[in-house]
């Protein structure tokens, strides 16, 4: 069953339930996905699933953050129960060392050397890790490569 029946499916048990929180959800999600589509004019691959997914968990993450400056600790909360439901959907996030090491492969096999190279080394690591490491994190861990030879350990 792929990504997007998976989220039709939760969404049928939620509305059966009676579950509003679930259903708002899964609502967002369904629409953001047959948004995608329309404007794709095709049905989307699990590969495009997960990047809007992404970006869904993505656009809580940076609301959590900005309701916790803010102080309105309730919506937070909201946002992060929500943020909780999508990450179920992702791929498991890779580890710090994991990362570090496919940034350090990289810059090997490039031949990297200086922060000239970032935009270099960020073309080639970011779609092997699409979805499981955020774009910021990232790109620090190649700055810190190539400004300094290695990765602090």
């Amino acid at each position: 069953m792929g990504l997007k029946q998976l989220i039709e499916e939760h969404y049928r048990i939620a509305v059966k339930n009676r579950d509003t929180f679930r259903t708002g959800v899964y609502r967002l999600l369904k629409a953001a996905l047959k948004n995608a589509e329309i404007d794709r004019r095709r049905e989307l691959t699990e590969e495009e699933i997960l990047e809007i997914l992404g970006r869904e968990a993505k656009k809580r993450r940076e609301a959590v953050e900005e309701f916790d400056k803010s102080g309105r600790n309730d919506l937070a909360q909201q946002e992060r129960l929500e943020l909780h439901l999508i990450e179920g959907y992702l791929p498991p996030p890779l580890s710090e060392e994991e990362l570090q090491n496919l940034i350090q492969q990289e810059v090997q096999e490039l031949g990297a050397s200086g922060e000239k190279d970032i935009g270099l080394v960020m073309r080639s690591v970011m779609p092997k890790v699409k979805g499981r490491a955020e774009g910021k994190a990232v790109q620090q861990l190649v700055r810190q490569v190539l400004t300094r030879g290695s990765l602090p350990s």
